[in-house]
């Protein structure tokens, strides 16, 4: 199964477009798993487990694993979710923007050492940069577009042939990269009016949209400029308000990270239809 399909088979099983990341920050871990060497996987597998069926994915950002050293332990997280959660997409968040054989071997180190099913990308150095991604056919390969922060419009609304930057990338990605049919765009729901434009531009073309919950995107406003006609197409990320929530009365930290996830994807399912 590849990448989109095992995407769209999410969206219709969990009735979910909600993507759960896992930016796992010790310093917020709950008391009882400070000074445990293996905390980060215990922590990222509490948020599978409480949220496993009320996701469309689940996106790990390699930055926390890797300022830690704790590589071994998404890995152990990335095989966790494949053993145990097989039908839920993994997105390596790598943001890897090489080329030649250095993006080969940031390939392998998604697809092979990880076994993500997708890895996000920078398309600044062009197609050699997102090339070596598309060869693992059953992979998918998610080009930054139109990010979520305020900075990204330094570079992405700059005029090219009469149109912003963001909007050229997504026209390039949908009318030559995409030609198996495995790329998806990241467009921020903190500009749901770019979030239309983009998807006026790709068609049915998933999209990874981060920007809801800490940084305060309107789910309303997301839902509406990136659905697809069919209600889905999206990926809609949250981390730090799921993984830190904080617990009611008599709740557990697992009981709180469900409920938190289950609000979210119940409120952005409300605006589907």
């Amino acid at each position: 199964m590849t990448f989109i399909e095992k995407l769209s088979a999410a969206w219709t099983a969990n009735n979910s477009l909600l993507c759960v990341g896992l930016d796992p920050d010790v310093s917020r871990f709950p008391a009882e798993l400070a000074g445990k060497p293996d905390a980060i996987y215990a922590f990222c597998k509490t948020v599978v487990d409480a949220t496993a069926d009320l996701a469309c994915s689940f996106k790990p950002q390699i930055a926390y694993f890797a300022a830690l050293r704790a590589e071994d332990q998404l890995e152990e997280i990335c095989s966790y979710i494949k053993t145990t959660y097989p039908n839920i997409p993994v997105i390596l968040d790598a943001k890897r923007g090489d080329i030649g054989a250095t993006a080969e071997q940031y390939a392998r180190e998604a697809f092979e050492r990880y076994d993500a099913d997708a890895v996000t990308v920078n398309p600044y150095m062009g197609f050699d940069s997102v090339a070596p991604y598309l060869e693992w056919k059953d992979r998918g390969a998610i080009v930054l577009c139109r990010t979520s922060n305020a900075g990204g419009s330094d570079l992405q609304f700059l005029d090219v042939g009469g149109k912003p930057l963001y909007q050229h990338v997504a026209q390039l990605v949908a009318d030559k990269w995409n030609t198996n049919g495995q790329c998806a765009l990241v467009v921020g729901a903190t500009f749901p009016k770019e979030l239309a434009q983009v998807r006026s531009v790709i068609g049915d073309m998933p999209l990874l949209v981060p920007g809801i919950g800490a940084q305060g995107g309107d789910i309303a406003a997301t839902v509406q400029a990136g659905k697809t006609a069919n209600g889905t197409g999206m990926m809609i990320n949250s981390s730090r308000a799921i993984l830190y929530a904080q617990p009611a009365a008599g709740e557990s930290a697992a009981d709180a990270v469900r409920r938190v996830a289950l609000e979210t994807r119940d409120a952005i399912n409300l605006h589907r239809q």
